[in-house]
């Protein structure tokens, strides 16, 4: 489960942390100093007969664009990959509240006060 949970938007899976070879407490001096070490070896000038450095060069950008950005660092580290989908599809502010609605407990008061009135029809419990 932690491993899902760690997981990153990258073609292989690997955890964005695991991308830049760092563990979830790391600095962001610590981000940086990877970023550097890691593009300069798989940097596409440098190895231009590889184009599998060239998609690595691509995940190493990646993850270090999302884990130097402090908010959406903070959505990856509680929410992982489907955080992340959720920010560019509703907006960084409403992912809180996407995983508040979409919690086994939200569903069941749902249904509970659709079973108590009757109406799933609306929210204000008049029916």
């Amino acid at each position: 489960m932690a491993d899902q949970r760690q997981r990153s938007l990258s073609t292989s899976g690997e955890s964005l942390y695991h991308v830049l070879g760092l563990d979830k407490n790391a600095t962001s001096d610590d981000i940086k100093k990877s970023y550097r070490k890691l593009a300069l070896k798989y940097h596409p000038d440098k190895n231009p007969d590889n184009p599998e450095a060239a998609d690595k060069f691509k995940e190493i950008n990646n993850a270090h664009a999302i884990l130097t950005d402090a908010t959406k660092r903070n959505i990856y580290d509680k929410y992982g990959s489907l955080g992340l989908y959720v920010a560019e599809q509703f907006g960084e502010e409403h992912v809180n509240t996407y995983f508040v609605l979409s919690s086994w407990w939200a569903k069941l008061l749902f249904v509970v006060c659709g079973a108590l009135t009757c109406c799933y029809c609306c929210c204000c419990l008049c029916c």
